[in-house]
């Protein structure tokens, strides 16, 4: 019997497999690695848990909308815990802003750095909650499936500015340097230049003013979890350590897909949450459309990789807040370095997080579990060999952590991985290690992006951060709803 399958259990793929089972729709949901949540992976080490990827939560609607749909209560599955400050972000300079959702607050620590900005921030967030209004309310979930569909949306687009920068549409409201990286470094959480990527994701700032930034309590690891047990609570089947090898093609639909182990299963229809050019050179490249649609997307213009660092520490940093980022002495010659240089740049911007301040259970007691990212070149624009790069610039973060934000660090270690664009590319099939599929500058956003459903081969569909509307969490959670809604469609 022919089944409907979604390949990869991130949160695009499990997100999809919940509204298709919940519609009633019997799925199978394979996933290659031994645990479910794609970039969302969980590792554990000496008592300390590390979640390996996002972990800020800016829209707890759209998570709950998937137990509401399947006439379940999302606080029987997973609590979630407000995260506050949202961020604290810091200069070498010395100066803090907590970026905080009180309004009052928020102003007072803008007055700081300059009064005059805080109208200019009253202006800027009317414009963000304008982009998000028509960017991700209106059209975050709707499939762009034609070009009409991109010319219905083109007016409110370009009444929007969509075409200026995020770092130059903020640079028109705000005018001190670090309030203007303060309020436009969030399109680098789904692999955007501020200084490229398309003003609309200026929307992401109102998303986190209008719900707040939340983390699953026990990780974000807690959360795929809760997930994965809705799914299997309304019948839904997840097979682990299952790689697809390919997807097997008659006339212009998919009629199977075949595991590494040779294991065939038939297909009515196919759902990829895997990486885009992964699953058009690898899962479909012995098929024209999808040779040539690899061809054409490694074409494409691809969002930066990360370098990660995850370490437990036998003590506990108290005066770190949750999300912490630590601006470099550059920032928009940093940031072409990162997007556009073939080499590994002398400093370096941070995102660190330590959930263990919101959540102490991830950690032994009286210890911390942390991880910190620095944004690199991925490896088609920075071949690096990386188990070189990897350890050196290891070193330099740790010591540079220990000088300015975590004194003690090298001597409280207890244990470290990395994490390097070469993982990005070897275990999570990403091409050129990406840590974000396709960059979301505004030819490669929309329309423009790859399409959730295939237009040659009909029953192939995508979800995930390479489709529309695009990484983080709400974008692939969006994705999801945009893909069921086309897939319910054709299966009625």
């Amino acid at each position: 019997m022919s089944k409907t399958i979604v390949i990869g259990a991130g949160f695009g793929g499990l997100a999809l497999a919940i509204r298709l089972q919940a519609a009633g729709v019997q799925t199978l949901l394979l996933e290659q690695r031994d645990k479910p949540g794609g970039r969302a992976y969980v590792y554990q080490d000496q008592g300390f848990t590390f979640d390996a990827g996002p972990t800020v939560i800016t829209d707890p609607s759209a998570i709950e909308e998937l137990f509401t749909l399947a006439g379940r209560r999302m606080a029987d599955y997973v609590e979630l815990l407000p995260v506050t400050p949202f961020y604290r972000l810091c200069w070498e300079t010395g100066e803090v802003f907590d970026y905080d959702n009180a309004q009052a607050r928020l102003e007072a620590q803008i007055a700081r750095f300059n009064p005059r900005d805080v109208e200019g921030y009253r202006r800027f967030l009317a414009y963000s909650q304008a982009v998000f209004k028509e960017g991700y309310l209106k059209l975050g979930t709707v499939p762009f499936l034609s070009f009409r569909d991109m010319l219905r949306a083109g007016p409110q687009l370009a009444r929007l500015q969509a075409w200026r920068s995020v770092y130059g549409m903020v640079a028109t409201f705000i005018e001190n340097e670090q309030l203007r990286q303060a309020f436009s470094f969030h399109s680098l959480l789904v692999g955007g230049n501020p200084f490229a990527t398309s003003s609309i994701y200026t929307l992401i700032h109102a998303l986190e003013r209008e719900w707040g930034v939340w983390f699953a309590r026990g990780g974000t690891g807690a959360l795929v979890q809760g997930l994965v047990r809705l799914f299997e609570d309304l019948g839904g089947e997840l097979v682990l350590n299952a790689q697809v090898a390919n997807m097997e093609v008659e006339s212009t639909r998919i009629s199977a897909v075949q595991l590494q182990d040779g294991q065939r299963i038939a297909a009515a229809a196919v759902a990829s949450n895997a990486d885009v050019v992964h699953t058009y050179e690898t899962l479909l490249g012995h098929h024209p459309r999808g040779a040539s649609q690899a061809a054409s997307l490694k074409r494409r213009r691809m969002s930066n990789s990360l370098f990660v660092l995850y370490f437990g520490l036998n003590h506990h940093h108290s005066q770190l807040a949750h999300h912490t980022v630590c601006f470099g002495p550059r920032y928009k010659a940093l940031i072409e370095e990162i997007f556009h240089s073939n080499t590994l740049s002398e400093d370096f911007s941070l995102y660190l997080h330590a959930p263990c301040v919101t959540d102490p259970s991830l950690a032994p007691p009286g210890c911390g579990s942390y991880y910190v990212l620095a944004p690199v070149p991925h490896l088609g624009i920075a071949n690096l060999d990386w188990a070189v790069e990897g350890p050196r610039l290891r070193e330099r973060i740790f010591a540079y952590l220990e000088q300015h934000y975590m004194p003690g660090l090298r001597q409280q270690l207890v244990t470290h991985r990395m994490f390097t664009p070469f993982d990005f590319r070897d275990q999570l099939g990403a091409h050129h290690g990406s840590a974000f599929s396709l960059e979301p500058i505004l030819r490669q956003s929309a329309w423009f992006r790859p399409h959730n459903r295939d237009s040659h081969i009909p029953n192939l569909y995508l979800v995930g951060a390479g489709t529309h509307p695009g990484a983080g969490i709400p974008g692939v959670i969006g994705s999801a709803k945009a893909t069921a809604g086309l897939m319910l469609e054709a299966l009625s």
